[in-house]
């Protein structure tokens, strides 16, 4: 996705990745807002960029035959976004067991205002590729992804 400016936004936690989107009529639902599906497509995409951005991708997780599983998702839908409207979603790692574990916060704003749309939460687990069994996290993933967590802390929610 393009660059857009950063919006002015009450971040939930410090230091989050950015990913912009434009929300397009094709987003729009039977009550002209953008579907709730959409933003959690949002959320899966601005989770790769952001792991690329960490210097991990798709090959490497084929290469090592291990990767991060969604385990659960929670999503707060707050308010409504429309078409037309630049949306930015925020995201963090904040906790890992350096084990099995990584969990992941969203944030989604709309970029006008900074009025923030959704906040969500995914609890994830290490799987191995080929078997889909639950696996350690290989050295690669501790040392990229332990050393970008952000402690949830006082903005736990």
């Amino acid at each position: 996705m393009s660059q857009m400016p950063s919006p002015v936004a009450n971040w939930d936690y410090p230091d989050p990745h950015l990913y912009f989107v434009t929300a397009t009529a094709a987003a729009i639902d039977g009550l002209e807002h953008v579907n709730n599906a959409e933003y959690v497509r949002w959320c899966e995409q601005s989770a790769w960029a952001h792991s690329e951005h960490l210097g991990l991708s798709l090959d490497d997780y084929r290469r090592l035959d291990r990767a991060m599983a969604v385990r659960r998702g929670e999503f707060d839908y707050i308010g409504a976004a429309r078409e037309g409207e630049r949306l930015c979603v925020a995201t963090w790692l904040t906790a890992t067991d350096e084990k099995l574990m990584l969990e992941r916060r969203f944030q989604l704003v709309r970029a006008e205002d900074g009025a923030t749309l959704l906040r969500g939460r995914w609890s994830l687990v290490c799987i191995q590729i080929s078997s889909g069994r639950p696996r350690r996290l290989p050295p690669a993933f501790l040392q990229v992804y332990a050393a970008a967590v952000v402690p949830a802390g006082a903005n736990d929610s």
